[in-house]
């Protein structure tokens, strides 16, 4: 059986990448990406997905933000550009190697690239989370898409993976899940065309 890349709440584990004060000026729709992302760590705590935090050299570059609501996580302070440090990793095996990873978080063309590259060579199915991943850059974050897309990495939305999670509007934490439309929306209809561009490409 080909593999579609449904998501289950049993496999899966959550990447929220260094969402930190710094670069609050200058991550393109950075507001919408925290909102998104925090909605997702909102539905993984309801659904028992295990959350993975990271932060990138917060020495200088500030502690995550504190709308994001993940105060009560164990930030892991790095250097690399890519998630999959070795506490990541020991995590990852102490949780059991979940076969899936959603990712969220910046920046689309460097950390979550390098995340998402380490996580498919590992044989473990990647979900980008398109709406709650960005860049400094549109260009940089619609060309980390597409090359995610060639590496194999599924690319979806916030309110996607929430339904493909609890699947039925009978699912006893249905009302508790913010699924709802608050999409990050491109602000105008040239980037909306280089976004539809990429996700059909």
């Amino acid at each position: 059986m080909a593999n579609i890349g449904r998501l289950s709440t049993k496999d899966a584990v959550l990447f929220l990448c260094d969402m930190q004060e710094k670069f609050r000026p200058n991550i393109f729709q950075f507001t919408n990406i925290v909102s998104n992302a925090a909605r997702l760590l909102q539905a993984s705590r309801i659904l028992g997905i295990p959350p993975i935090l990271t932060e990138q050299y917060p020495k200088g570059l500030g502690p995550t933000v504190p709308e994001l609501g993940a105060e009560d996580l164990k930030a892991h302070a790095k250097t690399s550009f890519t998630m999959m440090i070795e506490e990541v990793q020991k995590e990852l095996e102490a949780l059991g190697n979940p076969k899936q990873a959603i990712l969220c978080g910046i920046e689309a063309h460097a950390c979550i690239a390098c995340t998402a590259f380490d996580l498919l060579e590992k044989g473990i199915e990647v979900h980008i989370v398109a709406d709650a991943v960005s860049s400094r850059s549109q260009t940089d974050r619609l060309f980390a898409l597409s090359r995610l897309k060639q590496s194999g990495a599924y690319l979806t939305t916030t309110e996607a993976v929430l339904l493909q999670l609890v699947q039925d509007a009978k699912h006893p934490n249905f009302k508790e899940v913010p699924a709802t439309d608050a999409f990050c929306r491109p602000p105008d209809s040239v980037s909306f065309s280089l976004v539809y561009s990429v996700v059909t490409y």
